[in-house]
């Protein structure tokens, strides 16, 4: 391990993902140039006969693979709070069943942990369609840990299956919560506020699966109600100002009512590079 630096990998799955993608991404953990000694695989509620056997399978071959299985489906932040608990390590990679990360993605922010005192270390993604041979886009957070917070109070500032952080950290910020696909943007505004340090590697880590269902996840009446009581919630807090409340919901609401179509241009000229 660098510097003696071992590390868990926390994965969330649930019965919507596919064998194949779950598969890959699995592999991709395992294939690391730093392995991780503890993998926690959390199955939120029951999967289908495919996930489990790929489970199944990883879970007999290899050691390292620890699997958490909820009775019922509890959501993303219930899930990797449950995962929380049964991670071995301070350090925590998160991941999710249908990305793939790169070979050193791990070593790096293992780097980054040594290097610098911080407590979050994110990355930029490339976002690919079918195969990582097909990347369409890269997705770049902010770098520094100002330029972090400061983009924090306008969108998420950090791809949330890139990140590697501190267990106690998180925990003492109060772990996820339930906030309906803001979880993990909620978690780095309260870690931030509780001076929590925060990094960006600019270069990709990890290739993000992409499609329009992606984009249908980040729009429609539901999602731009939860975005409305999620930004309420942060500027109550006292983490924004009223111009930074009104600069960052009023466009986010435009964007989420668009038709998915026309939405999914905006993201890949507007908001992707």
């Amino acid at each position: 391990m660098r510097g003696n630096q071992k590390y868990s990998v926390l994965m969330s799955v649930y019965k919507k993902e596919k064998g194949e993608y779950l598969r890959e991404s699995i592999e991709s953990i395992l294939n690391q140039t730093i392995v991780t000694d503890d993998f926690v695989i959390v199955c939120d509620g029951p999967l289908t006969d495919e996930l489990n056997q790929v489970i199944d399978e990883y879970e007999k071959s290899n050691a390292i693979i620890h699997v958490v299985r909820l009775k019922e489906n509890k959501g993303l932040g219930s899930a990797l709070n449950e995962g929380l608990n049964h991670c071995r390590n301070e350090l925590i990679g998160r991941m999710d069943s249908d990305d793939i990360c790169m070979a050193n993605r791990f070593e790096r922010q293992l780097e980054i942990f040594e290097l610098m005192n911080v407590d979050i270390v994110g990355g930029a993604v490339t976002e690919f369609a079918g195969s990582p041979d097909n990347p369409i886009s890269n997705r770049v957070p902010p770098h520094t840990h100002d330029e972090i917070v400061a983009f924090s109070k306008k969108r998420n500032p950090f791809n949330h299956p890139s990140v590697m952080f501190r267990k106690s950290a998180v925990i003492a910020a109060g772990g996820y919560q339930d906030f309906p696909y803001f979880e993990d943007y909620y978690l780095w505004v309260r870690m931030l506020s509780s001076g929590a340090r925060g990094y960006n590697i600019k270069e990709p880590v990890m290739y993000m699966r992409s499609g329009k269902d992606m984009y249908a996840r980040r729009g429609g009446r539901e999602y731009v109600k939860h975005m409305l009581e999620y930004k309420k919630k942060i500027h109550k807090m006292g983490y924004t100002t009223k111009a930074e409340y009104l600069e960052s919901t009023v466009p986010h609401a435009v964007v989420g009512m668009m038709p998915n179509k026309m939405r999914q241009i905006f993201y890949k000229k507007v908001l992707r590079k």
